[in-house]
């Protein structure tokens, strides 16, 4: 049982949708990916009821790319620990982020713009008094309200997005060619009777006429195929 399709303009001076096969190098996808998408419709309507479905995204604006070095961190805090020490447990060591820090490249994407076609479907977690409508209307309600949970962003913390209503129109008709293989979404919980966690899928990418038609995400294909394999 899913929603009406909802349209959602996404706008952002810039935006980094980080391709996986670089290690350290934040190097950008060429626009944005399904589950950065979802991300963005989350920070506006979020509920245990409902779980969101991306089905297009429209290139609004040329692709256009920017190189600039920004300042990380090399070493990641345990979340064990941390959970430890909330607990009352052994302290974590002193941690000083300017001792740690190193310069990487980022290969990010600027003046992003995109038309996002997309519903929600209803969850196993929906009570006795949730139904369709009544988050169709609280999402349209917030969306023209510019009502948040939180900030949403593009890719980085740091890249704020900037979302109202689309009317559909706009997309660049002759932008078409193949993108390659992109991140659709991470899975969690069971697949297929088999307990998955932190598992991504990917999907063929194709820009048509300025629009990628995204596949369910039953149809992406997972990094490791053995790992659904019954």
């Amino acid at each position: 049982m899913h929603s009406n399709d909802f349209l959602v303009r996404i706008q952002g001076t810039l935006a980094c949708f980080t391709r996986p096969e670089f290690s350290t190098e934040r190097v950008s996808y060429d626009l944005i990916t399904p589950s950065a998408a979802r991300g963005v419709l989350e920070a506006i309507l979020w509920k245990p009821a409902i779980r969101w479905e991306i089905r297009r995204i429209a290139l609004l604006n040329p692709v256009r790319y920017a190189r600039f070095r920004r300042n990380e961190v090399n070493t990641r805090l345990s979340t064990q620990n941390a959970l430890a020490e909330a607990r009352g447990g052994k302290l974590m060591p002193d941690f000083y982020a300017d001792e740690d820090r190193a310069q990487r490249n980022t290969v990010a994407l600027r003046d992003v713009d995109y038309g996002i076609v997309a519903r929600f479907h209803m969850t196993a977690r929906a009570g006795e008094g949730d139904n369709l409508r009544k988050f169709e209307e609280m999402f349209e309600r917030r969306l023209q309200k510019g009502q948040q949970h939180y900030q949403p962003y593009l890719g980085c913390r740091e890249f704020p997005a900037f979302v109202e209503p689309w009317h559909g129109t706009g997309a660049l008709e002759q932008e078409s060619r193949m993108l390659g293989w992109m991140l659709h979404d991470i899975a969690f919980g069971t697949i297929r009777g088999k307990e998955v966690a932190n598992q991504p899928r990917f999907f063929p990418a194709e820009l048509r006429r300025g629009v990628v038609d995204v596949p369910a995400w039953e149809d992406a294909m997972p990094a490791n195929p053995e790992a659904l394999r019954v």
